[in-house]
């Protein structure tokens, strides 16, 4: 219970850093893990409003990324999560379509430890995500993700779960 909790503070100060960020939007995720489970996710992106490495290429930035997810489980295994993950981005050069991709690592709290057959050994788990698509003038964005969840062997069993996902940002 202590780890949660030092888990929780950790979690808050992150946040209140991320709210120094200018926010980039809203994010609409659907998608499904390798065993039919139907994910449904709502989340907020907070840009660094940071550039590394620009260059006639692209350029290196990141954002801040918070979501709730809906996982849809069949006989009464559905549960719920909460992520949270700073994810680095990188963006190809481009006037009104650039396209990206994007690598985060951070961590999520699910209401149980079963995801259909996967035990996931705690609440807590990573997660791993990678994903690319394309961000177009204005600010609009859709993509593609892979998120693997684990808890990177801290507790067992570890099966860890994955979702794949469709993804559209709308900036705010």
């Amino acid at each position: 219970m202590k780890r949660l909790f030092c888990l929780a503070a950790i979690a808050a100060a992150l946040m209140g850093h991320s709210f120094t960020a200018q926010a980039a939007g809203v994010e609409f995720g659907i998608g499904q893990t390798s065993d039919s489970t139907m994910t449904y996710r709502l989340g907020m992106q907070f840009d660094w409003d940071k550039s590394w490495w620009q260059s006639d290429v692209g350029r290196l930035t990141g954002y801040w990324s918070g979501a709730y997810t809906y996982w849809e489980g069949d006989k009464s295994a559905s549960n719920n999560s909460l992520s949270f993950s700073p994810v680095f981005v990188y963006e190809f050069a481009g006037q009104s379509v650039k396209p990206y991709v994007e690598l985060g690592v951070g961590v999520a709290l699910f209401s149980n430890t079963q995801v259909e057959d996967n035990h996931l050994g705690s609440a807590f788990q990573f997660e791993d995500r990678l994903g690319f698509g394309l961000r177009f003038a204005g600010g609009h964005e859709v993509g593609i993700r892979a998120t693997h969840y684990s808890n990177a062997g801290m507790t067992n069993p570890n099966d860890g779960t994955e979702s794949y996902a469709l993804h559209y940002t709308m900036p705010l």
